[in-house]
């Protein structure tokens, strides 16, 4: 299981829940169990989210490997630099 802290607004979409875990390998994997587990999350997913793995952000890193130990955060896409 992979633990994963939800930011910000997208709290409401798991019952204000600050972090959650799903099973998951890669991030695809990852936004798909998020998905079953918190339908709420699937508009915000569809629109784009950005995931911190170990402190570094990806977008559209599909298959990028999550270990059990990670920390990952699951944010609203994050604009601009």
């Amino acid at each position: 299981m992979v633990k994963v802290a939800i930011w910000g607004s997208l709290r409401s979409a798991t019952d204000g829940k600050a972090e959650v875990e799903v099973e998951a390998g890669n991030f695809k994997q990852l936004l798909d169990q998020l998905v079953i587990e918190y339908p709420g999350l699937e508009p915000q997913i569809k629109r784009g989210v950005s995931l911190a793995l170990d402190g570094k952000i990806y977008r559209d890193a599909w298959f990028t490997k999550i270990n059990e130990d990670s920390e990952v955060v699951l944010m609203p896409y994050m604009l601009g630099g």
